[in-house]
Order: structure tokens, then sequence, then C-alpha cells
């Protein structure tokens, strides 16, 4: 009966708000309060606690879909624009509603936990606002769905720290610490553990693989990694979540995705009702006032915080402003927050309604603030002084190039990865070891031999990561440059036996579990002579291991590669690269690129033509366009969109064929074959087959230069074409003491 009220009231009120083209989401909390104990008009839900057990069910799989879609590579990807913008913003919003919690007079917990609650943006609401006003394609969408991963990975991270801090009720600051290192420590574990095996099981039991054991192995693999993550003292959304990241690695991502969908369709319905029958319509009057302050607080710190997070990190003003106004909401994972305190019993209960209708009312101003977020630039940049304009774009440019990590850096930062990723396997090594293998073992040989086959099994396993944590080759290249410098033998020793001697600590800790202090020492010298000798085959046999890991972790990538679209961005313009395709009864059909006179009308460029197999990069000014010719064209949003009305033909889902072309950008040196050449005697076009889109001079920066503009030096020129060809035009001669800048891809 409950759950048919509940799904009833929940399909009658999402088709209104269907039909009023609002957010579901709100659908389901006026459903939660209408079947809600507050609420008399209609039946109430009897049953609470079944309900409570569904939308902990919904909860996972909210954060299981959503790890499919995180991916950790896309955290990679993301970059440092995005990470430092979300870092920005998310601390200034847990001060805030800290600051706001204790000027209200609510206690310690209130007011860090609505810091929490007010950090984390929503997901689910920004992308389905970006779908419908259209906007995905523009850039600062890019920069929006960075932050919205980092902030994902931030939100889980909030998850473990507030549940310690509500357990430990204080700052207690070595606990915070041991919980971080335990939640690195999993991390790593689940993530080496679940892409060595699980990709490899997915492909194994391909040809088996219907729709409907997909599915089941799926929610079985989630379900397991919930009970693991909840075992060791984590919550059971972190456990979906990193299920969900390890199974968005495999070539199955997209079609488990798919099957999921309609899982955490249904259950995610149960968990947004059970959210509105938590708020109390009165408590809500009561706090009126609070409501208001927050909503306010929330919309205008969020735009604020992330547009300077965003500046910072070295966006565009416009991009940046657009971002901010963008994410200036909260929802699912505020609401996750806040249902935490709650059942902690560490947070007072008009916290919880007070969140979700800061997170109702957000919902509702999120379309109108993207909307009207480049009209408010439009206005702001008139205001701006122009030394502040000036300033704001020399960091911009200075901030987007990429330096050069120094050999020593390199070296450095491969040995600590090195060291704490098979740091962290060892000790799991061990651990699993002593806590199950070894009661186990006693058990069936008595407790002497018990231990001696435990440790002979547990160093067996051990051998190939001790090898790798003492031998392992890191950064090859820049460790024999080093190598050949004086100044950096002596230090590149220390590492060494900084590594080894980490090694035979490791050896002799896990010896020392099993026997005496006296024993343990002996065997480890003789583990290490073992592993001298045997260095060769535990390094083959290492080597086999790294590159099945490697292969499982690619292979959604390596499948994928020749439908990827390489995505760039010229920045001191705000262009960056959109396909096209040539519809048969468009005007421009036969003509060619001259007649057209694109780049003069529109200030767009072409960069490649793509008919049928045949790439064209860079074409010539001769070449025509065909029916079904589909285009690569580099501009700025406004140019874009000029564009786009004119060949009326947009299609954003279009993934081209991968090619070698690329925006790039390089600086010209004295000494350098362009050096002192207009860009027609540069042999930039000819050559290269290249096209030069802009160049920097000084503070000046010039779009689509003329062909007779001679390139002087440190004239930074921004260039279309493959970055093989082009680089030797900018490389500096020999008997030139000023060295080539590197070609950085932005």
């Amino acid at each position: 009966m409950d759950l048919a009220l509940i799904l009833g009231a929940a399909a009658v009120t999402t088709l209104i708000f269907k039909k009023l083209k609002q957010p579901l989401v709100l659908g389901y909390l006026i459903a939660g309060i209408l079947v809600g104990p507050y609420f008399d008009l209609f039946p109430t839900i009897k049953e609470k606690g079944n309900i409570e057990v569904w939308a902990e069910i919904g909860v996972i799989f909210l954060l299981f879909s959503l790890g499919l879609e995180f991916s950790f590579k896309k955290l990679m990807k993301v970059g440092g624009s995005a990470s430092i913008t979300a870092l920005v913003e998310v601390l200034v919003m847990l001060c805030l509603g800290y600051g706001t919690g204790r000027l209200l007079g609510w206690s310690q917990m209130d007011s860090i936990f609505l810091g929490g609650v007010l950090s984390i943006s929503s997901t689910t609401i920004i992308i389905r606002a970006f779908d419908e006003l259209g906007v995905k394609g523009q850039k600062f969408a890019g920069l929006v769905f960075g932050i919205l991963v980092v902030e994902d990975l931030v939100a889980i991270v909030l998850l473990v720290l507030l549940s310690t801090l509500a357990v430990s009720q204080q700052f207690a600051g070595q606990e915070m610490l041991i919980s971080v290192v335990k939640l690195v420590f999993f991390l790593i574990i689940w993530f080496i553990g679940g892409i060595f095996f699980i990709p490899t099981l997915l492909k194994k039991t391909k040809s088996l693989m219907s729709e409907e054991t997909l599915l089941v192995t799926s929610v079985s693999l989630c379900l397991l990694m919930v009970v693991l993550a909840t075992q060791v003292g984590f919550s059971a959304a972190l456990g979906a979540f990193i299920m969900g990241s390890i199974l968005a690695e495999t070539t199955q991502a997209e079609k488990i995705e798919h099957l999921v969908k309609s899982v955490k369709d249904l259950f995610g319905a149960i968990f947004f009702v059970s959210v509105g029958m938590l708020i109390n319509p009165k408590m809500l009057q009561v706090h009126l006032g609070p409501v208001i302050l927050i909503t306010l607080i929330t919309i205008f710190g969020k735009t604020l915080s992330t547009t300077i997070g965003a500046v910072l990190s070295g966006q565009p003003l416009k991009s940046s402003v657009q971002a901010g106004m963008s994410l200036a909401q909260i929802g699912e994972f505020s609401f996750i927050i806040a249902t935490l305190g709650l059942t902690l019993k560490v947070t007072s209960d008009f916290l919880y309604p007070i969140a979700v209708a800061v997170s109702a009312v957000s919902t509702f101003t999120t379309p109108y603030m993207i909307k009207v977020a480049e009209p408010f630039y439009n206005w702001l940049d008139k205001r701006i002084p122009g030394k502040w304009k000036a300033a704001l774009a020399r960091y911009s440019t200075g901030a987007q190039t990429i330096s050069q990590a120094s050999d020593w850096q390199l070296v450095l930062k491969g040995y600590a990865i090195n060291t704490v990723v098979f740091s962290v396997i060892i000790i799991a090594i061990g651990l699993l070891s002593s806590l199950y293998l070894l009661p186990q073992v006693d058990g069936w040989f008595g407790q002497e031999w018990g231990r001696v086959i435990t440790a002979v099994i547990t160093l067996i396993v051990m051998m190939p990561f001790l090898w790798a944590l003492a031998v392992r080759q890191v950064q090859t290249t820049a460790f024999a440059n080093l190598r050949t410098q004086n100044k950096y033998k002596g230090p590149l020793w220390l590492l060494r036996i900084a590594r080894i001697s980490l090694a035979v600590f490791y050896i002799g800790f896990t010896l020392g579990r099993f026997f005496s202090f006296t024993m343990a020492a002996s065997v480890t010298m003789v583990i290490v002579v073992v592993l001298i000798l045997l260095s060769k085959k535990i390094q083959l046999f290492y080597n086999r291991l790294e590159a099945r890991f490697l292969k499982n972790f690619n292979e959604r990538e390596a499948a994928a590669a020749a439908m990827e679209q390489p995505k760039v961005a010229l920045a001191p313009w705000d262009a960056h690269l959109t396909s096209f395709n040539v519809r048969p009864e468009w005007e421009g059909v036969g003509k060619t690129l001259e007649e057209l006179g694109l780049r003069e009308r529109y200030g767009v460029n072409i960069g490649l033509i793509e008919r049928g197999e045949k790439l064209i990069p860079i074409p010539a000014k001769s070449e025509r366009l065909y029916p079904g010719d589909r285009l690569q064209v580099i501009g700025t949003d406004e140019q874009i969109t000029l564009f786009r009305n004119y060949i009326d033909q947009h299609l954003p889902d279009i993934k081209p064929a991968k090619t070698e072309v690329e925006l790039r950008r390089y600086e010209v040196a004295r000494g350098a074959a362009v050096y002192n050449k207009t860009i027609r005697q540069s042999g930039i076009r000819e050559l290269a087959r290249s096209l030069v889109v802009g160049i920097e001079r000084g503070d000046q920066r010039i779009l689509n230069p003329i062909s007779d503009m001679v390139l002087e030096e440190n004239d930074v020129v921004w260039v279309v074409g493959n970055p093989r060809r082009i680089a030797t035009l900018f490389r500096v001669k020999s008997e030139v003491k000023s060295e080539p800048q590197e070609p950085q891809t932005i």
C-alpha cells in the first residue's frame, strides 16, 4: 500500500511538473509532502521503516549511476582550471554556510552541516537546464562539467569527514587525518583491484552476457562494494560510487548505464519522495527568514566564489561569469548530506526542511541565471576599467600557458606515486593475510605450521610488488637525463637506497607478525637475496601484471579512440572547434571556400573537411563543399552562432574521426625558419598545410592576420594544422642561443 501510494503520488505530481516544464525532482518533493505525516488531506504512509530502506537503496543507485558517469580518467582530464575553481567554491561555501549558521544562533554541528549542504551544486539540475537551453556546446559548459566532476569527488570526501566529525562531536585533527588516510588507502586498493579483475571478468563472459545477466551482474557488483564499504566503516553511498567509477572504465559502461537507468529512476523517485516526507510545512513557516537568507547566500555566494575561482585558475572573465551563474544551486548531494546529519542525530530537525526549501528555490532560479549570464557579462564588461580588463587578459593568457616540468620534478613525482601505490598494495596483502588467511590456515595445519605456510604464501604474493617498489624504473627518460649530470648523482642514489630500504622494512614487518624478531631479521636477509637472484623472473611476472592492468584501464578509451573529437580552445579569443554537416539544399554547395568567404563574413575558419573516408585538413581556398561533407569549424561562441544560422544545420552530437589536426601556440624566436618573414613567405600554409588564426604581440592580439604581416621575435602565433609539420618551421637553428618554446596544446 505504501509503495502504491508513493509511486501514485509521484506519477501525478511529475506529470504536472512535466507539463509546467519544471524539474521532476521538485515534483517528487511535493509528492512526499502530500503523502507525509504533516499533511492530512491525503492518505499517509504507514510503515516508515520500509520507506527508509527503499530510500537508502535509492541513494545507492543514484551514486552508482553517478559513478558510471564519473570515471577517474574524466577527473584526470578535467585539468587545473576546473579543480581550482571547484576547490575555491567549496571552501568559500563551507565558510559561508558555517558563518551563516553561527550568525543565526545555530549549534556548531548544525552550522558545519549547513556549510556541507551549500557547498555542492546539482549535477542533475544543471545537465537538464543545459539540455533545455541548448548551451551544451558552448565553451563555459565544458568548464562547468569539469567543476561538477571535482565537486562530486569532494562530496564523497565530505560524507566521510562529516561522518567522522559527527561521531567524535569535535574537531579531532588526528581522527580526521586517520579518516582521510583510510579513505585514500581503500580508494587505491578498490580502484587497482577493480580495474585489474572486473574488466577481465566482463570480457571473459561477454558471450554469455545478455542484457538481463549484465544488469544482474552489475547490480550484484554494486551491492558487493556497498557491503565492503560499510564493513570498513564507510557509507553505502561511497561503495556504490566507487563501483560505478570502476565500471565506467570498461567497454560495457554505456550499456550498464542504460540498463541501470530504470532501476535508478524507480528507487531514486522513492528517495526524493522520502525526502519530501520529512518536510514539515509549519517548520518552514517558522523558519521563513533563514530560508530566504540562506537562499540568497547560496545564489550570490556560489556565483561569486565560482567566478573568482575560475578567474584565479586562468579562465576568461566571460566563461567565469557564465560558470558561476550556472552553479548557483544545491541539489541531490545536499539532500544526502542533510539526511546524514538527521540519521546520525547530530543536527536539529529544522535543518533538513530548510535545505530542501533552499534547493527548491535555487532549482527554479537556475535556468534564468544561465539565461542572463551573458547579458550580465556584457553589462559588467562595459563598466570594468580598461586597465583591469587588460590585466585579466594577460593573467588568463599567462595562466593557461603550460609550464614544462623539470626532469627532477618528473622523477620525484614518479617516485612518490610509485612508493604510495605499491606501499598500499603491500600493506593490504599483509592485512588480508594476517586477518583472514592466517586463522584459516591455523585451523587446517595447526598454529606452528600455519604461521610458516601463511608467511610463505604472503611473501610469494608480495614479491612482484616488492620488486616494483625497490627496483622498477620510473620516468626512464628523465632519470637518464639526470644521471648524466654530476649534481644529481648523489640524490638519485639516495632515492634508490630509500626505496630498497622501504622494501626491506616491509619484508621484516610482515615476517615480524608471524615470527620472533631474531627469526624475522634472519629470514628477511634470505628473502632479499632471493629477490636479487630471481629479479629477472619477478620482473617478467610483474610486467605481465602491469600490462594487463593498463590494457583494462585503457580499453574503453582505445575502443572509442577513432570516434573521439579533440577538444581544443583558443583562450584569448574564446574560440573552439564545432562540427557541422553540409545539407544538399544549402546554398553554399558546390562553391569554393574563397567564394563563400566564411572567414571574412563570419570570422570562422575551416580546420578540416571530412568527406566519407577522406580527410582534408586545412583545406585550400579552391576546395569546394559537397553534400554530406562534415566541417570542423573554429570560432568563438558568437561566430559559431552566426555561422550556424547561415548553414542552418548544427549537429552537436556528431563524433568525428580522430585526426592529426590540432590548435597550438608557438613562439617566434630569432633563428627560426619563420623569423622576420611574412605569413605568406613563412610556408606555414604551403609547407606545413596549416593555417595562422591569431597572433599575440605584447598586449596586442590580432585575429585572422593578413598574409603580409611579418612574424617578429617573441610573437605568439596560434596555428591550426599538423603539429609535427608546424614544429619544424618554428624550431631554432643551431648556433642561435635562444631556445624555442615547445608547442603547447591548450
